[in-house]
C-alpha cells in the first residue's frame, strides 16, 4: 500500500467489510515490511474507547471492525495480538472494555486486553518534548490504530493522530491539556509510530467526541499515513487543515504528509458516497455553544460532557437565559468567579463538583441555575 493511498469500503457487514478492506490494502505486506517473516511479532490494536458507550452512540470503535481485523491476522498465523486502550480521565477503561463489547471479543479470540490506565510508563524524548508513554505501547512490533472519525469540542476533529492519546497515562493526559493539546499530540506521534490505520467511519458523532449525535456513513477506511488521514478528515468535515494545528505540526516533525491534493482514493467493493453528499447530512453544533463557555486547559472528559449538556439546554430554550460565562478547566484552580464546572472551579460562587461531573449532572446543575435566574 502506497503512503498516499486511502482505501474505502462501504456496507453494513462491518466484520466482513473490514476483512475485505485489509485484503485490498494488503495489511500483511505492511507487517512483513517491518517484521519480515516473524509471525510472533507483537501486534497492538488500538481502538477508540473514550468512554463506556456502545459504538452506535457515535463515540467508540465498533467491535465488529476489530473482530474482522483479528480474524484476518489469525488466519494468516499472527497470534501474538493485544488490544490496548486507556479511556479518558473520569471513566474506567475496564468498564469501556465491557460495555463496548471488547471483553467478549477478548474471550472469543483469546486476545488479551491491556488497560493503559493501569500500565507503567516511561519518559520519552519525543523530538524535543518529554512525554510519558505507556510501556505496553512502547514494546509493540507493529501498531494498528483503529480510531473513530468524529468531531471534537476542543480540536474540531479527532481521528488517527489524536487517538494515540489513549496510550499515555492519565497524568500525562492532564498535562497535555495544560500544554494546549495540539503540540503534544504532534510530538507524541513523532515518537510513537502507528504502522497501519483502520478508520471507523460507520456512525461517528461529527460534533462531540463522546457521541450522542451519530451520523450514519457505514464506511471503513484504511491508511498508512496518519497525517494524510487527518488531512483528509479535515476536508471531509469542511475544515481547513490549518484549523487543526496538530496536523501541520506533525507534518513538520516528519510524521507524514498533509498533501491531500495528491492523495489517491481507492474504493473496495461498492461505491462510496461523494463528499458533497456526505456534507449534506452534517450538523455543526459546537460553534454556537462555545460563546457560553470560558475554557482554560480543560480536560477532554469535562469539556466533552459540558457540550452535549449545553445542547440539551439550548433545545429546551433555557440556554438563552444564561447571564454569565461558564468557566471550566485547570486554569481556574484557586481562582474565583460566578459559575463554574468541575473541581477546578471550587472557589466560584456557584460551581458543580466532580472530576469530571457527568453530562447528566452538568445538565441538571445548569438547568437549576438557569431556572432560578
Amino acid at each position: 500500500m502506497n503512503q498516499n493511498e486511502i482505501w474505502m469500503i462501504q456496507g453494513t457487514d462491518y466484520k466482513e467489510n473490514t476483512k475485505h478492506l485489509l485484503e485490498a490494502a494488503d495489511l500483511e505486506t505492511e507487517i512483513k515490511k517491518k517484521n519480515g517473516e516473524n509471525k510472533n511479532c507483537k501486534i497492538g490494536i488500538k481502538p477508540n474507547l473514550v468512554a463506556p458507550s456502545e459504538a452506535s452512540y457515535g463515540g467508540t470503535t465498533h467491535p465488529e471492525v476489530v473482530e474482522g481485523m483479528i480474524e484476518y491476522l489469525q488466519e494468516r498465523g499472527y497470534q501474538n495480538l493485544v488490544i490496548l486502550e486507556g479511556s479518558w480521565v473520569g471513566d474506567k477503561t475496564e468498564e469501556s472494555f465491557e460495555v463496548c463489547g471488547y471483553q467478549k471479543l477478548s474471550e472469543k479470540y483469546q486476545v488479551p486486553l491491556a488497560d493503559m490506565q493501569k500500565d507503567s510508563s516511561s519518559l520519552c524524548d519525543c523530538k524535543g518534548m518529554e512525554l510519558l508513554i505507556c510501556d505496553t505501547a512502547l514494546k509493540l512490533d507493529f501498531l494498528i490504530n483503529v480510531p473513530v472519525l468524529k468531531g471534537h469540542c476542543q480540536t474540531k476533529l479527532t481521528c488517527a493522530l489524536k487517538n494515540l492519546k489513549g496510550l499515555i497515562p492519565n497524568k500525562e493526559k492532564r498535562h497535555f491539556h495544560t500544554m494546549g493539546l495540539h503540540e503534544p499530540i504532534a510530538h507524541l506521534n513523532a515518537y510513537l509510530q502507528q504502522d497501519f490505520i483502520v478508520v471507523d467511519n460507520i456512525c461517528g458523532d461529527l460534533d462531540f467526541e463522546d457521541g450522542g449525535n451519530p451520523v450514519v456513513m457505514n464506511r471503513i477506511l484504511a491508511v498508512t499515513d496518519p497525517v494524510l488521514c487527518d488531512a483528509y478528515v479535515c476536508r471531509f468535515l469542511n475544515y481547513e487543515i490549518k484549523e487543526v494545528p496538530y496536523i501541520l505540526m506533525a507534518e513538520k516533525l516528519g510524521v507524514g504528509s498533509a498533501d491531500i491534493e495528491h492523495a489517491v482514493i481507492k474504493s473496495c467493493g461498492t461505491q462510496t458516497p461523494t463528499e458533497a453528499a456526505i456534507l449534506e447530512v452534517r450538523k455543526r453544533k459546537i460553534v454556537e455553544l462555545l460563546d457560553a463557555v470560558e475554557e482554560v486547559e480543560s480536560c477532554s472528559a469535562c469539556y466533552g460532557y459540558l457540550m452535549p449538556a449545553l445542547d440539551r439546554l439550548k433545545e429546551e430554550g433555557l440556554l438563552k437565559k444564561l447571564d454569565t460565562k461558564i468557566a471550566i478547566g485547570q486554569g481556574f484552580r484557586g481562582k474565583s468567579g460566578t459559575l463554574g464546572i468541575g473541581n477546578c472551579t471550587a472557589k466560584f460562587a456557584c460551581h458543580l463538583k466532580g472530576c469530571p461531573p457527568t453530562e447528566t449532572e452538568i445538565y441538571e446543575f445548569l438547568k437549576t441555575y438557569l431556572t432560578d435566574i
